[in-house]
């Protein structure tokens, strides 16, 4: 699926679009994530987490390249969990 279908399903409010991030996008975010926390459970947290902040963030925002905007918001969240 393509980036911009994923997106117009997260403005639809259709549960789908996290679905279909995480089929596109879950090794992607797990890498971003591991790099920063060399822990797998962390990573595997903040990928999730990652998915809840895209689906309450994306209807007044849209993307215009999904990868590196969930890539940013991993990171931000990985730092966090790192920080603590």
């Amino acid at each position: 699926m393509k980036d911009s279908e994923i997106v117009d399903l997260y403005w639809d409010r259709n549960e789908d679009a996290i679905h279909q991030t995480q089929l596109k996008y879950e090794a992607y975010l797990s890498k971003v994530a591991y790099n920063i926390l060399a822990d797998f459970e962390d990573s595997k947290e903040c990928v999730n987490d990652t998915y809840l902040a895209a689906w309450n963030s994306i209807p007044p925002y849209k993307p215009n390249i999904l990868s590196t905007y969930l890539g940013k918001i991993t990171r931000q969240l990985s730092v966090d969990v790192f920080r603590k």
